[in-house]
């Protein structure tokens, strides 16, 4: 058994629109707040600025935490793994100029044929439309629920 641990950031546009990644991994298809893993000698700011980065093109700034996972969760992709998963609102120091869809899941059918390959594409889901249905995972499940408490940023 081994601890994983997954940095997330909670991205906002001028909208109140909050960016979701939806990845085709594995064979699955999961909608999510951006983020990812974090690598060894990394603090867990500058991962999720570096996963923004490699994920988006988007240099950020990482702002307040949100939400550390307080409860065991094992990995949906290794039954070995335990989850850990830390939340924070980021905002862009640029202009946002991301390529996004309006369809969740809007992949070619070349991107899909592959089970063993991962793709991701992003879309902006209103502040007042997120709910525990709109990801996924089950600690992005907590995590919708509060942003949902909260006045749009």
């Amino acid at each position: 058994m081994k601890f994983n641990i997954r940095v997330y950031g909670i991205l906002t546009d001028d909208n109140h629109r909050i960016l979701l990644a939806d990845e085709f991994i594995r064979g699955a298809y999961i909608t999510k707040f951006p983020g990812g893993g974090l690598e060894f000698g990394e603090g867990t700011r500058d991962c999720l600025k570096r996963e923004f980065m490699e994920e988006t093109g988007l240099n950020v700034t990482v702002g307040d935490h949100i939400y550390t996972t307080d409860f065991y969760q094992i990995s949906a992709f290794n039954n070995t793994d335990q989850i850990i998963c830390i939340y924070y609102f980021v905002k862009s120091n640029d202009p946002i100029h991301l390529t996004t869809h309006t369809t969740p899941f809007n992949f070619t059918p070349e991107q899909v044929a592959d089970k063993t390959k991962a793709y991701e594409i992003f879309r902006w889901v209103n502040w007042q439309d997120i709910t525990s249905d709109t990801v996924t995972l089950p600690i992005d499940k907590i995590v919708a629920d509060m942003l949902r408490q909260l006045p749009p940023r």
